[in-house]
């Protein structure tokens, strides 16, 4: 980029890298907190690596000497063990130049190299990335890494026998991408540019850790391969404790149902337990898959809880020794049965939505189908967890609704009478007759119809009635009211109430859900005193 010579544009080129600056400033705390954070895991690894790494040897040595054919294998331990050493002893060389490099340059690394930061023991130029591209990419110490690991790849699958070594690579975690670098949107001149270029040192920390665990998975890997070789825990890691295990599909089955269960041996420490395998049930022998899992089936003949006993013979494929694990397991027979239960009343009623649980045991809910029959009409559907049933025409005795139910084979069906919505009671707040002063007389709204003792949510509306006002010595005064609340005519008669008034709501009609006309509520009668 070309340097302006405007003043102007000059400024503002300068305070935009200013900007760049600072912004970098704010963040790179947190970034670096990161990334320490990131290195200080994989070093924990690496850490539980190393003690897994120290285990397995003994043990393939051990193994090894029961058989001359084994000892090749306990004899490659020393070469596997040396590369993984030689390998991050080269990574940490590597990391000590560049503390030095990035830190004070005094040709090793000291306390000289760190600095204090509120209590922390931070790297001092962990936000240094001259001396990483120096080093890495300019003095070519990226490309030698990048060989190396390489390298070391192949030296590992020195220690496979032939047949194996396609199958383990794939194993293997050591991996050098050298496709990123090529696509990426900056120009990178090679793979350790791409890597390391203008990386601050601290960033650049857990690629190295990363690449030490990288070697020492891998020694873990060859070490397995050989622990499988000598009958170590089978394929990958000992196995020293057994169990037999028992898996059914279904614990509680129905009678004519066939119960079904995979029977195997589990290894505490994992592992292929397959080789040299037996299994039977009951003194049956099964046959194992390529896993040493046997399914065992058998009929229900008989309702109550069945037991089985199963077996497992395994042998050491090295010693030829037979160990033999035995457990007894049991599991459940019923009988099918369907249960149709009202939620709320033994009775459907016409015009509500009326609930009913439907179950089938041993029946899975998808498999279960409901209809309606009999003379009650009407439909029943799903709703949430259960059932809801809507009819339409009142029954008679020896004729009445029914809930129809089949479920894999069964068949079941219950009756229920159907009713109307019971007469709502008419009443003038909460009284049905009587006296009232006439304050509270004056103060109703009109006639409410209430439905007493029933179960459902339901709202029934009077239609209609016709008031009459008898006060003494004087002729009645009559007016037929629509609806339930008073009209205006009926409200003046209502305001003219003072003692000795008699009235009387006369012909009181409602209609509550499903009905086709509306009923006869009879009627009501008042003295105002």
């Amino acid at each position: 980029m070309s340097i302006p010579k405007e003043p102007r544009q000059l400024m503002i080129n300068i305070m935009y890298l200013v900007l760049t600056a600072l912004l970098a400033l704010n963040v790179s705390a947190e970034i670096f907190n990161a990334f320490k954070m990131v290195d200080t895991g994989l070093k924990s690894a690496n850490t539980a690596l190393d003690a897994s790494n120290a285990t397995l040897p003994e043990l393939i040595k051990e193994q090894s000497q029961k058989s001359k054919d084994l000892a090749k294998y306990a004899e490659r331990i020393d070469g596997i063990r040396g590369l993984s050493k030689s390998g991050t002893d080269y990574i940490d060389d590597l990391v000590d130049k560049l503390i030095d490099e990035s830190g004070n340059l005094n040709g090793e690394v000291d306390e000289g190299d760190y600095v204090d930061v509120k209590g922390n023991r931070e790297l001092r130029g962990k936000k240094n990335y001259d001396g990483v591209t120096r080093l890495m990419v300019d003095q070519g110490l990226g490309e030698e890494l990048k060989n190396k690991m390489v390298e070391m790849k192949a030296q590992f699958l020195n220690f496979v026998d032939e047949p194996d070594k396609k199958s383990l690579a794939g194993n293997l975690p050591i991996e050098i991408d050298e496709v990123a670098w090529t696509k990426s949107a900056n120009a990178k001149k090679n793979w350790s540019d791409f890597t390391f270029g203008h990386m601050p040192l601290g960033a650049t920390m857990p690629i190295f850790s990363k690449f030490k665990n990288d070697i020492k998975a891998s020694e873990a890997e060859l070490l397995n391969y050989l622990a499988g070789k000598v009958g170590v825990g089978g394929a990958t890691v000992v196995l020293n404790k057994y169990k037999v295990v028992s898996s059914p599909k279904k614990t509680y089955i129905i009678k004519g149902e066939k119960f079904e269960t995979d029977v195997f041996l589990s290894a505490a420490a994992g592992g292929d337990s397959n080789t040299g395998i037996s299994i039977s049930v009951n003194g049956k022998g099964l046959r194992a898959d390529k896993d040493g899992v046997a399914k065992y089936t058998e009929t229900a003949s008989a309702t109550g809880v069945k037991k089985y006993n199963a077996a497992i013979t395994i042998t050491d494929p090295v010693t030829k020794e037979k160990e033999t694990y035995k457990s007894t397991y049991e599991y459940e027979v019923g009988e099918r049965s369907v249960a149709i239960s009202p939620t709320k009343m033994n009775v459907f009623y016409i015009g509500v939505d009326n609930p009913v649980e439907i179950s089938a045991a041993g029946v899975n809910s998808t498999k279960i189908k409901v209809s309606m029959g009999g003379s009650g009409g009407g439909t029943i559907k799903k709703s949430g967890g259960g059932y809801v049933v809507n009819v339409t025409k009142p029954t008679t005795k020896g004729n009445l609704a029914k809930v129809n139910v089949s479920a894999e084979g069964l068949n079941a069906s219950k009756e229920f009478r159907v009713k109307r919505i019971p007469n709502p009671i008419p009443k003038l707040s909460t009284k049905r007759g009587g006296t009232m002063a006439p304050g509270e007389f004056k103060a109703q709204q009109g006639v409410l119809p209430v439905l007493e003792a029933f179960d459902f949510d339901v709202r029934c509306q009077i239609k209609g009635f016709r008031l009459v006002r008898v006060a003494p010595r004087q002729d009645a005064e009559i007016s037929v009211n629509r609806g339930g609340k008073y009209s205006g005519e009926a409200q003046g008669l209502v305001k003219k109430a003072k003692p000795g008034d008699r009235y009387f709501f006369e012909d009181i009609k409602c209609s509550c859900p499903g009905d086709k006309a509306p009923r006869d509520l009879g009627g009501m009668n008042f003295n105002i005193r």
